[in-house]
């Protein structure tokens, strides 16, 4: 991503994400004095600050570390994370889970707060109405809202929730040279795609040491952080505009009218957006996603890549419900696919522990 290169226009700094997860723990070194513990809403507030498997303190960092003390550096290192924690699998004990909000709580209580983007590396398979009306409630409020697709592509590809609900962007994984990752789960609900594959992430709640993580959850904080750099940058955009110019600029080699069921609308590229300053995000009030919303989604396990795109750079490779490519013939498709974030000084820490964020219901992804 060349992210020195877009640091020196933004760096995030005014923006604040909402993180729904496990919890964001504020004391590991990357993560001091970037967590707004205080702003959470007392309505929700209870673990905010406990994460109870590490996965929200890993979107936390990948989001807005520092670096600091060897640990992650995020992509958008001065923007500031409002912690949510809602109950994964994972979470064990009854008062625990009883206390414990809601994710249509955690969603409907970040869109009466000042957070610009909240950001969802969860899902379910299953939809709900409690849910989805929050989502149109923090639609309402000029929130962008990102979630993870799911990483159960392998398996069966389901429809993520959620990601599939209208207004929210749904995020796939690819790697450093614009596949989608074996496990990033596809339909006609995935807008756009991020790197989500060898990335640095916590081994557990111990906070000791980093393995190497993949997920749409990875994927999808680094496009939070993009979307929390360009509005840094262009504070008086609305999330309609941030949301647009990350869809013009994203690395396709197919056409934008049709977009791929495994990579959207195709590889963010903030810094394409950061390095033209006379840049046309479009009407403030037209939804890029208007087309998506209106159609509602179909069966992920039917869905397949877009009908006008070639073979080599997007159709499944080897296997029928394999991942597809941007990898194309262009030097700006070549460009597209130089996706990966400078991680700091935790780089040469991880542990080849190869971690794999595997779905759940109402889970981490």
């Amino acid at each position: 991503m060349k992210a020195d290169e877009m640091w020196k226009v933004s760096t995030g700094k005014g923006v604040k994400v909402a993180v729904i997860d496990s919890g964001v723990n504020p004391n590991t070194s990357s993560l001091k004095g970037q967590v707004l513990t205080a702003e959470v809403p007392q309505t929700v507030a209870y673990g905010a600050t406990k994460d109870y498997d590490g996965h929200g303190t890993t979107m936390a960092e990948l989001i807005a570390g520092t670096g600091a003390g060897g640990g992650l550096k995020g992509l958008a290192p001065e923007a500031k994370i409002v912690p949510y924690r809602i109950a994964f699998d994972d979470l064990t004990g009854k008062a625990e889970r009883t206390k414990t909000a809601s994710s249509a709580q955690a969603i409907k209580a970040a869109a009466d707060t000042d957070v610009k983007i909240i950001s969802m590396s969860f899902g379910s398979p299953g939809s709900s109405p409690e849910e989805e009306a929050a989502v149109k409630y923090a639609q309402s409020k000029g929130k962008l809202m990102f979630a993870s697709v799911g990483n159960d592509a392998q398996r069966k590809s389901l429809i993520g929730y959620p990601a599939a609900y209208p207004f929210v962007v749904g995020i796939a994984a690819s790697d450093e040279d614009g596949k989608a990752g074996d496990f990033s789960e596809h339909g006609n609900y995935v807008d756009l795609a991020s790197p989500g594959l060898n990335v640095p992430s916590w081994c557990d709640n111990t906070f000791r040491s980093y393995c190497t993580g993949q997920g749409t959850s990875q994927a999808t904080a680094i496009a939070s952080a993009s979307a929390a750099l360009i509005w840094s940058a262009h504070p008086d955009w609305t999330a309609n505009q941030v949301l647009a110019s990350l869809i013009d600029t994203a690395g396709r080699d197919w056409a934008k009218n049709d977009p791929s069921t495994y990579l959207g609308y195709g590889l963010i590229r903030p810094r394409k957006v950061l390095e033209n300053s006379g840049i046309n995000p479009g009407a403030a009030g037209t939804d890029p996603l208007a087309k998506e919303n209106a159609a509602g989604v179909t069966k992920a396990a039917d869905a397949s890549p877009s009908a006008s795109a070639s073979t080599s750079s997007q159709a499944p490779q080897n296997t029928s419900d394999g991942p597809a490519s941007t990898t194309g013939s262009s030097s700006e498709s070549s460009d597209s696919t130089a996706m990966w974030v400078a991680l700091g000084a935790a780089a040469v820490l991880v542990l080849g522990g190869g971690v794999f964020a595997v779905i759940r219901s109402r889970r981490r992804a």
